[in-house]
Formats: structure tokens, sequence, C-alpha cells
């Protein structure tokens, strides 16, 4: 059985996605005010939480901000507006899945157990050593899905951490918009091709001093930060 987190301040919906969702294993706990939803988030735990944009006494990008300040638990955003803005918004602040509504329940079943259960994949311990990529003041750790600058760590989105680790993984090589949505459309977030600029920008700007990222213009982007080699 899945427990998963509804915070949307209808009531009505809340009822009728407990009902839908228990065949599916899946048990909703309702909270139709953000201040309960994060209550009860901090309290018990969860393994996913469905969103709404449009909430009481702070919206749904406020709530999504403050979860990822504590909890990395899979987040899936519903909005009755379809605004392509709106979803690279809610990708940016670490949402991992968007549904706009009106919704059929299925589509929204699917997507909760599908995040799940690559959370929960990602974050299988195994017995090999913790895949870290080393460079000169840029620590990029696979496993703890941490970065360190100079040694400090700092908080990355789903999306920026993600494409961090895949520029990282091939120093020096150019990679193209098209070829960074293609390479990440197996993960969590969906991508399209202004959201990479947009994640480029916030990844600049959370690793400085540190110049990682280059634009290869006419090419699409490079990871160019110097390397960490083991001495010999």
């Amino acid at each position: 059985m899945y427990n998963v987190l509804l915070i949307d301040d209808d009531g009505k919906l809340a009822e009728l996605l407990s009902e839908y969702c228990a065949q599916f294993s899946i048990r909703i706990e309702p909270a139709l005010a953000p201040s309960i939803g994060l209550e009860k988030l901090k309290a018990a735990s969860f393994d996913a939480v469905i969103l709404d944009v449009m909430l009481p006494e702070m919206d749904g990008f406020d709530v999504c901000r403050a979860i990822r300040q504590f909890s990395d638990v899979p987040i899936i955003m519903l909005t009755a507006r379809g605004d392509v803005t709106d979803r690279i918004v809610g990708i940016e602040l670490g949402a991992n899945d968007y549904l706009p509504k009106p919704f059929e329940p299925r589509e929204l079943t699917a997507r909760v157990i599908g995040n799940i259960k690559r959370h929960q994949s990602s974050n299988t311990t195994s017995n090999e050593p913790p895949t870290a990529l080393t460079f000169e003041g840029l620590t990029i750790d696979a496993r703890r899905r941490q970065v360190l600058v100079q040694g400090a760590p700092i908080s990355l989105t789903t999306g920026e951490f993600d494409l961090l680790f895949l520029l990282a993984s091939s120093p020096g090589v150019s990679q193209s918009r098209d070829d960074l949505i293609k390479s990440l459309k197996g993960t969590d977030v969906p991508m399209v091709t202004r959201s990479v600029d947009i994640l480029i920008s916030r990844l600049r700007s959370k690793l400085k001093p540190i110049e990682a990222i280059t634009t290869v213009h006419g090419a699409g982007y490079a990871f160019t930060a110097a390397e960490v080699r083991p001495e010999s």
C-alpha cells in the first residue's frame, strides 16, 4: 500500500480520489490547506505528494519550494491552468511531474505509481561504492544526489541535478538541447526546449564561483570544469 499526501482544498476531489485510488493500493491522506499538508509531511512518511497549484494561504509553487527544504519525496503537481510556464516553474522548484486539470484518475494513479517506483529505485542501496564525479572545487555524488561547491553542499532541484550529472558525465563534449532532452526523457522530470536553458541558467548561478558549463554557440552546452586526476 502506497501512502500519498494530497494537498488540495477541494474536499470532494479528495473523497473521490481516495475511493478510486484504493483499488490500486494507494491510500490518499487529504490536507485541505498547505500548512496542514506541510505538518503532516514532517510528521509522517509518505511515498508521494499530489499538490494543487491553486491553494489558500500560499500557492502550490511556494508549497513545493517549502517541501524541497526538507524532503525529496516525489511531487506531482496539479493545475487548472495548462500554461507551459507553470510546468517549467514547477520543474525548476523540484516537482517530479505535472498534470493539468481536468485529468483522468487512471492517468494520475499511473503517474503516482511510476514516480514512486523510480524514486525507490534511485534510492536503493547497493554494495558498490558511491558514484561520484570530482572536479576542481566541485563534487557531484550520484548516490546521495548531492553536489558540493568548494566543500559546501548546494540545493538543487531534481531537474537541475539530473542535467548537471548528465553534462558532467561527458566533460568537454558539447550536447545540443535536443540531445539533452532525449537523454533526460527517462527521468522524473518532463523536459521542453526552453526548460533546458532555464535550468542551465539556474545551475550556473548555484555553482558560482565555479565556471562549469559553457555555451557552445550553434551546438548547445558543454561541461568544462577541470577534472581532478588521481596522483600517480
